[in-house]
């Protein structure tokens, strides 16, 4: 939902829930949780809900997702009681994985970097040029360059 309003009940249903789950979810699988987005679909009839567990939490993201599934229905009620919603969206809940994802592209980068960086100093050991491999002096851009 990219609206305005569609924003604001997002935000207002990731507030809620984030108190909902650590006040009132007694399922001792949950533990400690952080609910990093929310995405409603356009009619709101659903709302996807992604969370993770805090580290060094006891319980695999599976077991933690199967809990906060079983919780589903008090949590969809409770959000549409405190939000006054006339129709209560269903809630489906996603381990958040985009840290990890992120953590592991950085990891390729940083791999990239360095590996360009050693063939960089392997060639250019004993002659002067930059990083593009140009001739000390020159730009990509210069035509001159081109003509080399």
């Amino acid at each position: 939902m990219t609206s305005a309003r569609g924003q604001r009940i997002e935000s207002e249903i990731q507030r809620v829930l984030a108190g909902l789950i650590a006040r009132e979810v007694k399922d001792p699988r949950v533990g400690n949780v952080t609910v990093t987005r929310v995405s409603a679909a356009a009619d709101m009839g659903s709302v996807r809900v992604y969370f993770r567990p805090f580290p060094g939490s006891t319980h695999p993201p599976a077991q933690v997702q199967a809990a906060l599934t079983r919780a589903g229905g008090f949590l969809r009620g409770e959000v549409g009681r405190r939000l006054s919603l006339r129709h209560s969206p269903r809630l489906e809940f996603e381990f958040d994985d985009s840290e990890d994802k992120a953590a592991r592209l950085e990891a390729l980068i940083d791999r990239a970097v360095a590996g360009d960086r050693a063939a960089a100093r392997a060639a250019g050991s004993g002659s002067e040029s930059d990083a593009a491999g140009l001739p000390a002096g020159t730009a990509a851009g210069d035509p001159q360059s081109r003509s080399r």
